[in-house]
């Protein structure tokens, strides 16, 4: 939709100094990490843009940053009646004092709770961002609630912005919404990647840690749980070791306190092993993809990996699993490896393979920049939000009760 449709249909309210607004809502403030170049594009397109979070530094740093409005409002990640219904009345009220002109909840419980008091309120335009399914992986009565919430906040919205292909066809394998409602933006992926920051270049990571320029460098980013693949992944550093002793694992993240959260013995391992180092929250992640060799995610599911395309932006190969939404990020052969998720061994063996082959690790990464650059530049992944967002703002309204009623259970 032409920039002059959308901004003539709101012509009253920016007049008024009163731009559409939009609201953006995560459950967990280290979510937004991943919102950054998303609400800054909205907000330079003419949106007033608001984003909401349970309280955190990371929501104040990202509002401030991106020039945006916080909202605080407390949510629990895991079930709870009690809790999720005052969160849910504390979202009704306040949707109906912002009145936003539309809404993108994800991530699971603001995804339901939002998307819900969305509907409620009759907010015109209410979208559910799909990151990923917690389902994969559960089993009896909590795969069906989990199956529940996810169809419950879908019929809720009425589009369902998926972050990746294989995520779109397992929702849609799951009937969590009709192939109608279930969108895909270009090739996937929310946010993209900077290409500028994460970047070919060197590094002082390795002198910093005391890595020598000839060791082996196995790395991972993101949260340090068990959907990650972490007890696998220390189980194959065993065997890699092994193989090669000189080998270093460089962990970029943080011991995460959710329902996957490592075993104790687990955690204990990592932080008392020589060979690994560990970095605990980082900021700036570029410097140390730089100082890897190969990046490893033995993930069990994803919606799609931003530190995946962080990696391969920078030139690195990756070795990840063909779970959903983590085998869209790799072209197999190409740009890294996929391997089953769940197997050490296959970790070891495709590892030890790029280990053992320096040029084919070189090819790897050029070719993975240049995909990267091509289909997940930030610029290019954002832009298609706010071009999906504006046309959805110049459709023509029937009315947010005609809305809210369209949206039935």
């Amino acid at each position: 939709m032409a920039d002059s449709a959308f901004f003539h249909l709101h012509f009253s309210a920016t007049c008024q100094n009163l731009p559409p607004t939009i609201l953006i809502g995560v459950t967990h403030a280290q979510t937004c990490l991943v919102l950054g170049a998303r609400l800054r594009a909205l907000r330079k397109a003419g949106f007033r843009v608001l984003v909401l979070s349970s309280p955190g530094l990371l929501l104040d740093q990202t509002a401030t940053r991106e020039g945006v409005e916080r909202i605080a409002l407390p949510m629990q990640r895991g079930i709870a009646p009690f809790a999720d219904l005052v969160a849910l009345f504390r979202l009704w009220r306040l949707i109906g004092r912002c009145r936003p002109d539309l809404v993108e909840f994800s991530t699971p419980k603001a995804g339901l709770l939002g998307s819900i008091a969305a509907w409620l309120r009759g907010v015109p335009h209410r979208v559910y961002m799909l990151r990923g399914l917690k389902l994969e992986g559960t089993s009896g009565f909590k795969r069906r609630v989990l199956l529940a919430a996810e169809r419950m906040a879908a019929r809720s919205a009425q589009v369902v912005l998926c972050n990746s292909e294989s995520l779109r066809e397992e929702a849609l394998a799951l009937r969590v919404a009709d192939a109608s409602k279930l969108r895909l933006l270009g090739d996937g992926s929310s946010n993209g990647v900077d290409i500028d920051r994460f970047s070919p270049g060197p590094s002082k990571v390795r002198e910093d840690l005391n890595i020598p320029a000839s060791a082996p460098v196995i790395g991972f980013s993101g949260r340090l749980t068990r959907d990650k693949g972490l007890p696998e992944l220390m189980e194959a550093f065993k065997m890699i070791l092994a193989a090669e002793p000189a080998t270093r694992m460089l962990l970029v993240g943080w011991f995460d306190a959710a329902e996957d959260a490592l075993d104790p013995e687990v955690r204990e391992r990592i932080l008392r092993h020589p060979n690994i180092d560990c970095t605990g929250f980082v900021g700036d992640t570029a410097p140390y993809y730089r100082a890897m060799d190969v990046l490893v995610l033995p993930t069990w599911r994803e919606g799609f990996p931003n530190v995946v395309l962080e990696a391969a932006a920078t030139g690195i190969p990756v070795v990840t699993t063909a779970s959903t939404g983590a085998r869209d990020s790799v072209i197999p052969e190409v740009t890294g490896l996929l391997i089953p998720p769940g197997y050490p061994y296959a970790i070891y063996e495709a590892v030890m393979k790029l280990i053992h082959d320096p040029e084919r690790r070189q090819r790897m990464g050029q070719a993975a920049r240049a995909w990267i650059l091509v289909h997940y530049a930030e610029a290019h992944v954002v832009g298609l939000t706010v071009d999906c967002y504006k046309g959805l703002l110049a459709q023509r309204l029937t009315g947010p009760v005609l809305a809210a009623k369209n949206a039935t259970f």
